[in-house]
């Protein structure tokens, strides 16, 4: 995905010039890698590249009961503007920027969008996204909350939760928000909250320490995220309680 203008570029695959076109800011340019993608650009230029492996759509028609694709379809060479993946793009940019203060379990869900649009939109796979009747079991909510809250940093994979399910990795990520109301990314950030909540009520610990096992990267990150979520500083909220 562009992240800059490029005016001048040709486009070559398989050592042959496929196309010569004008750039602009949030184009996307769909590559098979094993066509020998190259590109010439005379001029500076900034792109987030996003690479799905054609496992990542196997697995997602294994995991979904649908049937498997063999190629995506696209004018090659040809920029193409798609909204959905540009937000995606940009999303992950920013988790990129700040990895400290970003969660597995939220770029878990961006890849897992990006991979299911990719795959309807550009390869025809049946839609995934279909209505559910009901969420979680009891079991299933009960399981996959202790699993979030007994690692606020966010480190176990929405995968890992899934499989621990029973369930698809998608499968779970709906029927979690159906039972919850958040994906799993929110709910963890909201575990985070509550959890310093309860710490910030033993008045004891320092505001360092609460961010720390709460899984915030630093105090500035568990700051600016409490007074997002409660409207108040963690040090404001503190002092209500005196």
């Amino acid at each position: 995905m562009m992240l800059s203008e490029n005016p001048k570029r040709l486009y070559f695959e398989e050592g042959h010039h496929v196309s010569k076109d004008h750039l602009r800011v949030g184009d996307l340019i769909i590559h098979n890698l094993l066509s020998e993608p190259a590109s010439v650009m005379d001029l500076p230029f900034h792109i987030l590249l996003m690479q799905i492996p054609a496992t990542a759509f196997i697995e997602l028609a294994e995991q979904e009961n649908v049937p498997s694709i063999s190629e995506l379809h696209y004018t090659r060479g040809q920029p193409v503007s798609d909204q959905t993946i540009q937000h995606i793009g940009y999303s992950l940019l920013s988790a990129l920027q700040t990895p400290d203060q970003t969660n597995r379990l939220f770029t878990d869900h961006l890849l897992l969008a990006l991979t299911a649009h990719t795959a309807q939109t550009y390869g025809g796979m049946q839609s995934i996204w279909r209505p559910l009747r009901g969420g979680l079991a009891p079991w299933q909510e009960k399981r996959s909350k202790e699993m979030l809250a007994s690692d606020l940093t966010g480190k176990t994979s929405q995968q890992e939760i899934a499989r621990a399910c029973g369930l698809s990795v998608s499968h779970f990520s709906r029927a979690f928000r159906t039972s919850t109301g958040l994906a799993p990314h929110a709910w963890l950030l909201q575990a985070r909250v509550e959890a310093a909540k309860v710490m910030l009520r033993e008045r004891d610990a320092s505001l360092s320490s609460i961010a720390s096992l709460c899984g915030f990267a630093d105090r500035s990150h568990f700051a600016r995220v409490f007074r997002r979520r409660i409207g108040l500083s963690p040090t404001a909220w503190r002092k209500i309680l005196s």
